[in-house]
């Protein structure tokens, strides 16, 4: 890739380097520069420009990423299309992330423009939630760089995959010593019960004996007659010894002890082994005192990955120190649950707004909605689209003729919202839509019933687009330099978006938010077709108006 500044007539058809605004007009980073591009910075006296431009061989940033995450992901997890040099990995079910970290670790040495990051390996992920991402650096890679990442990975599959809970049925065992109150029984049962939950579980069966050797044994025994998968031990007393109670009574059941101690603290004196005849099966737990608390302790790192069949060894618990310091201190004086840190990042909760309320008073009598666009309501196709599309929910606003269009859409999965206001104009209906979304929503796609080649490849194109976090808070699609529709909008412009007024949508929004706006280009001018008059009805379909 040949990278630097160059005369500002060579420049057409290369890649904007840094981002220059000129004469109130923003050209981004990463643009392609265009002959009248080329134009406008003329005319404010820009003569030299840093450029990149690719050579032979090379791969666009895009594209890159793209073939990079495709080998990246095993089961359980999906990639999103990569936008701008970043293609995001998410988890597909709940469960635990597992990492090959040493194939990882490999493949991003090869090239310092390709990056793979991830969160911590074994870490609890729920589906949707962001667990990697691969990031190009330069505007593009050598493709050399690439096919050894393919072909680093072609054995031994993808470094990285989720392994989802197995909804286990857990059973526990308390032991009793004399001066035990039940009332603390009582607490440790309801807080492993949401712990076995948590993580996909049932507990389907509590027992309490003596700590004794031979009540223990009694117990253990009980609950592998029935339908228990997961033992968990409790003791009165912490186990101190492989030859301590819990431990003697698990051999005494033809069990084994794998392993008894764990650098994490809370949690030191935990006990791990099992009751079937080969490694993983059966597993039972001896708990330190700190599992009676709901506070993150050795228990959780170890419950994660059995609920998720994942196998420990010994050696893995010897692994776990660095990190494992858990317990409060001055720099964490609570517990990271209790401390409220934010939520993993997740893919985002996109709603459709199908805008279907309109007049149509330049069509006459036609109610152009429901018009047919080869012999399909075009109101159909703008709400199968959104259907089809990553959008979820999808609202459709009715206003004029609000029955005719519900009846067309009957049987479909949407959210009908009525606007009675709907002939003070156009914003009192994405006001509409946007008070139906429900909460927790990030954003919504505002798409126009009339414009029925808007395709669900072009939604979910502004959806891999959106990042508030990097200042993608506004995605509009453009056909050649042009702006078209569905525009989406973050959850931060809803209020302004209620508050609208006016025939002019939430356009305005667009401008005065200049510095969010993330443009989309787009292959076909779907984006551009919107019907408002028969003549373009009849252009676009080449046949004469029917209705629905």
């Amino acid at each position: 890739m040949k990278f630097g500044p160059v005369p500002l007539a060579d420049a057409v058809g290369a890649i904007l380097a840094h981002k220059r605004t000129v004469d109130g007009i923003t050209f981004k980073k990463g643009n392609v520069l265009s002959a009248d591009d080329i134009a406008v910075l003329g005319r404010a006296g820009v003569s030299e420009i840093v450029v990149a431009r690719l050579e032979a061989g090379d791969i666009g940033e895009d594209a890159a990423a793209d073939r990079i995450g495709a080998v990246c992901h095993g089961p359980g997890v999906s990639r999103s299309t990569a936008f701008t040099s970043r293609a995001n990995l998410y988890a597909d079910t709940d469960g635990v992330l597992v990492i090959d970290r040493p194939r990882l670790d490999a493949v991003n040495r090869i090239d310092e423009g390709v990056t793979l990051s991830t969160i911590p390996a074994f870490e609890v992920v729920h589906r949707k939630q962001l667990v990697a991402t691969v990031k190009i650096i330069p505007f593009a890679v050598d493709g050399g760089a690439v096919a050894a990442w393919e072909a680093a990975l072609a054995n031994g599959g993808p470094p990285i995959r989720v392994a989802p809970f197995r909804h286990l049925r857990a059973g526990l065992i308390q032991t009793r010593i004399e001066g035990t109150r039940e009332k603390v029984l009582d607490k440790t049962v309801g807080v492993t019960r949401t712990r076995i939950e948590t993580l996909g579980g049932t507990l389907i069966e509590q027992l309490r004996c003596d700590h004794d050797r031979d009540a223990l044994l009694a117990a253990i025994r009980q609950l592998r007659a029935g339908e228990t998968e997961l033992i968990l031990i409790i003791g009165a007393s912490s186990i101190v010894d492989r030859r301590d109670v819990i431990p003697a009574a698990i051999e005494g059941a033809g069990g084994t002890v794998e392993h008894y101690g764990m650098p994490v603290d809370p949690g030191n004196l935990i006990l791990m082994g099992r009751l079937g005849g080969a490694p993983g099966e059966g597993p039972v737990l001896g708990l330190p005192g700190c599992a009676r608390s709901p506070k993150l302790n050795g228990l959780d790192w170890l419950l994660r990955r059995l609920m998720a069949g994942v196998p420990v060894t010994s050696s893995d618990i010897m692994g776990m120190g660095v990190g494992g310091l858990l317990k409060e201190i001055p720099s964490r004086p609570l517990p990271r649950s209790e401390a409220g840190e934010a939520p993993a990042a997740a893919a985002p909760r996109i709603g459709a707004l199908v805008l279907a309320a309109g007049q149509s008073r330049r069509m006459g009598a036609i109610n152009k909605l429901l018009a047919e666009v080869d012999g399909v309501p075009m109101v159909v196709r703008a709400v199968d689209a959104a259907l089809a599309s990553g959008a979820d929910p999808v609202v459709v606003v009715t206003g004029h003729e609000a029955e005719r269009v519900r009846a067309t859409l009957r049987g479909r999965n949407v959210v009908f919202a009525h606007n009675p206001d709907y002939a003070h104009g156009l914003s009192t209906s994405v006001g509409a839509g946007v008070a139906a979304l429900p909460p927790g929503q990030d954003g919504a796609v505002v798409s126009l019933g009339d414009m029925p080649r808007v395709t669900a490849a072009h939604i979910d194109r502004l959806i891999a687009a959106f990042d508030p976090l990097e200042g993608r808070a506004i995605c509009v699609p453009t056909w050649h330099g042009k702006r078209g529709n569905p525009v989406l909008f973050a959850r931060r412009f809803f209020a302004e978006m209620e508050e609208l007024k006016g025939d002019v949508g939430a356009k305005h929004l667009i401008g005065e938010y200049e510095d969010l706006v993330v443009e989309i280009a787009i292959d076909d001018d779907g984006v551009m077709v919107d019907i408002d008059s028969p003549q373009a009805l009849t252009a676009l379909t080449g046949a004469a108006i029917k209705q629905a």
